[in-house]
């Protein structure tokens, strides 16, 4: 049976770090650490406080994956599939439940590095924006929109 989606619940916050950080650091961009373990896992309960919906993959109390949604912005801010769930269509499944909860609009914006990300949603039907440093991260940010189709831009 595949993975639950369902909103995380706060006692999870250390496991959804570290499944962040896994799938982060199998993009090749970054080592795995305690510090960045610890960095991510504040982010979370910040930006929590700043309107995330927090949801999670539950494959029978594993967690797989997190997808975090800023609603009001029609924002599709995280989506990170743990290593060993990856291409097994859990992404595609997270995307499908985003679009049910933002079903005309969704931005999101992925480092410029993390190719295999950028194209796969491309594949998915979203728009090249532009591209933006991100101060805090130091990263180069592509910016990309999807917008349901007949609605006018």
């Amino acid at each position: 049976m595949p993975p639950t989606i369902r909103p995380a619940r706060p006692g999870e916050y250390d496991e959804i770090a570290r499944v962040w950080m896994n799938s982060w650091v199998s993009t090749g961009l970054d080592e795995p650490s305690n510090f960045l373990l610890a960095n991510l896992r504040a982010r979370i309960s910040s930006e929590m406080e700043k309107g995330w919906s927090l949801f999670v993959a539950d494959d029978n109390g594993k967690l797989a994956a997190m997808l975090a949604l800023h609603l009001p912005a029609l924002y599709l801010d995280m989506l990170f599939v743990a290593p060993e769930y990856q291409g097994k269509n859990l992404g595609r499944r997270l995307l499908a439940f985003t679009r049910e909860h933002l079903p005309d609009e969704i931005w999101l914006r992925c480092v410029r590095e993390n190719e295999k990300a950028w194209r796969w949603y491309e594949r998915e039907g979203f728009v090249f924006e532009k591209e933006a440093l991100e101060p805090m991260m130091g990263f180069v940010m592509k910016y990309y929109r999807w917008k349901k189709p007949g609605t006018v831009k």
